[in-house]
């Protein structure tokens, strides 16, 4: 999952060129028999591109690297986009749950305002599969499942009860014990993927008594998820083997009753401040007191785009259609960045849901 702190991370890295390839590609046979074709020309480009501005010697490491990095693609598993990031000292891809547009960037910073744009519009969140041979977690966006192998995960539990024999004296709550300790190391280690501007729903996954000891280690007293996240649901049954294409179903099924429930209070609450008159509802309104910090909880169609200009004089004002270094391609992303900056949250609702708010509402904190 493309998490807001990595693209914060790719935001800071600079290092001249920095070399950005971005394209839509394909999930399915035969559409995704063009993507390697439509890969190989934007690569031809950027190297064109960068041998007019440097010397083959400056170039040498950063063209292996990105050599390297393309001969990595999957093409079998690609999604809806496709996303590469090289400099002299780094090399990144991503496999993105949303299409992007075709380009090629050389600057002093890496391009990431696609991929800003497209988590902004999905609904995240985490999969943790419990079991003592092979704790797994994985990174939900939209209907896009992807596993989290790092140092961290999967995680086996070691030692007796595991790979280990019990002593010989052991009795059952010796050995409840342990799995409590394992899933209460798996509860710590969760708390390392969260973001604390953001409680992500987190679906949890295993045998209902491995379920029953992680939700037990992993809650406050008042029964909420000590690591940050918010539970969305469960599902019992042993997840060991289980494949991605096997899992995202009953996931899903989850995650779109979360996905209403999260709409249905979002809009709750926009009645609510509507009875308190703590709500603007133009575009223009939403920009300019959401850049002064008062905007609580931003509702925005899902569909909704707009470019628009700042005037020399500050003002904010809609355009026809984006382009132009001076135009903002879509100043509803630009809304929600600013509002997510500042504390605030974020709903993204179901189009027509806010047909009286003009597509857009914020609900103010004072």
């Amino acid at each position: 999952m493309i998490t807001r702190q990595a693209l914060k991370q790719l935001q800071f890295l600079s290092n001249v060129p920095a070399l950005s390839i971005l394209l839509p590609t394909h999930r399915t046979s035969p559409d995704n028999k063009q993507d390697p074709i439509r890969v190989k020309n934007l690569v031809d480009e950027a190297t064109k591109r960068l041998a007019t501005e440097f010397t083959n010697r400056e170039l040498e490491p950063l063209l292996k690297r990105l050599e390297t990095l393309v001969s990595e693609i999957d093409y079998r598993h690609t999604l809806d986009g496709l996303a590469l990031y090289i400099s002299h000292d780094f090399a990144k891809l991503y496999y993105l749950p949303f299409p992007v547009p075709e380009r090629v960037v050389i600057d002093q910073t890496f391009a990431t305002r696609d991929l800003v744009y497209g988590t902004h519009r999905a609904l995240r969140y985490w999969v943790l599969l419990l079991s003592q041979a092979s704790t797994r977690l994985l990174a939900g966006t939209g209907e896009t499942l992807e596993e989290v192998h790092d140092e961290n995960f999967p995680m086996q539990m070691t030692g007796p009860g595991a790979t280990a024999p019990l002593p010989s004296d052991a009795d059952s709550s010796y050995r409840d014990d342990r799995h409590r300790r394992f899933f209460q190391h798996v509860d710590t280690l969760l708390k390392l993927y969260q973001n604390p501007n953001e409680s992500l729903p987190l679906v949890v996954g295993g045998v209902d008594r491995q379920i029953s000891f992680f939700q037990e280690v992993s809650q406050d007293t008042q029964g909420m998820s000590t690591t940050g996240y918010t539970y969305a649901g469960s599902l019992s049954g042993n997840f060991d083997k289980a494949t991605i294409h096997e899992l995202t179903p009953q996931v899903w099924t989850i995650m779109q009753s979360v996905r209403e429930a999260q709409q249905a209070d979002a809009l709750q609450a926009l009645d609510d401040a509507m009875g308190t008159q703590s709500v603007v509802s133009t575009i223009g309104e939403t920009w300019r007191l959401a850049h002064e910090g008062r905007g609580k909880l931003l509702l925005v169609e899902k569909n909704y785009h707009v470019p628009a200009i700042l005037t020399e004089d500050g003002r904010f004002e809609l355009v026809d259609q984006p382009g132009g270094t001076e135009v903002m391609d879509d100043a509803v992303d630009e809304i929600i960045e600013v509002v997510l900056a500042k504390g605030g949250n974020i709903a993204i609702v179901d189009d027509e849901a806010l047909s009286i708010h003009q597509r857009i509402a914020l609900v103010l904190r004072y």
